[in-house]
């Protein structure tokens, strides 16, 4: 089975995170959180210290095994959070040749336009993210989710449920994601 990655740096919104590692592993799905930092704990925007799966320097990126066998590359957003994630060069270039290959990605809030939209992988994308950020090269969706083939997008903290739900979803299938929103009382 495929491995997912959920990015992690300094100033993540803590919600979209959580919710989203929470709803896959409810749905029996691989997912590591990564310290981008490669510190072991994670400072949220609130304040709330998460302690990482595992470092960034644990998860060899450049390797071409290790691409082929991610599944998501998840990006929770909030700020600083998103802009940290996109000054990590070694993520920014995985999630280029993950996406020129088809692979799986998604982001919500900040994250669509501060870590995606700035390094090119909206163009010519449907998308959604928080209102009020740019995503260069998108075409801007109202929804609080939007699919566009291999990206899924959401709009902020209150659809971190629904963003997971879709990441399952694509991954697992409609019975899947139904069982566990069902199971949540969703």
């Amino acid at each position: 089975m495929k491995e997912s990655y959920l990015f992690l740096a300094d100033g993540f919104e803590e919600v979209e995170a959580l919710m989203t590692v929470d709803i896959m592993r409810r749905a029996g799905m691989d997912v590591t959180t990564v310290a981008v930092d490669n510190y072991e704990v994670v400072v949220g925007a609130h304040g709330v210290h998460v302690v990482a799966d595992a470092l960034l320097d644990d998860v060899d990126l450049d390797d071409a095994d290790t691409l082929a066998n991610i599944e998501w590359i998840i990006l929770p957003g909030g700020m600083p959070g998103s802009s940290n994630l996109s000054e990590c060069r070694p993520l920014v270039n995985a999630l280029i040749r993950h996406n020129a290959e088809g692979g799986k990605i998604a982001a919500i809030c900040a994250a669509p336009a501060v870590v995606l939209g700035q390094h090119g992988l909206l163009k010519g994308r449907r998308a959604t993210c928080y209102p009020g950020f740019e995503c260069p090269g998108a075409t801007l969706t109202a929804e609080r989710v939007t699919v566009d083939g291999n990206i899924v997008t959401a709009n902020g903290p209150s659809s971190a449920s629904n963003f997971a739900l879709e990441i399952v979803r694509q991954s697992k299938g409609d019975e899947a994601a139904i069982q566990v929103a069902a199971g949540m009382l969703f």
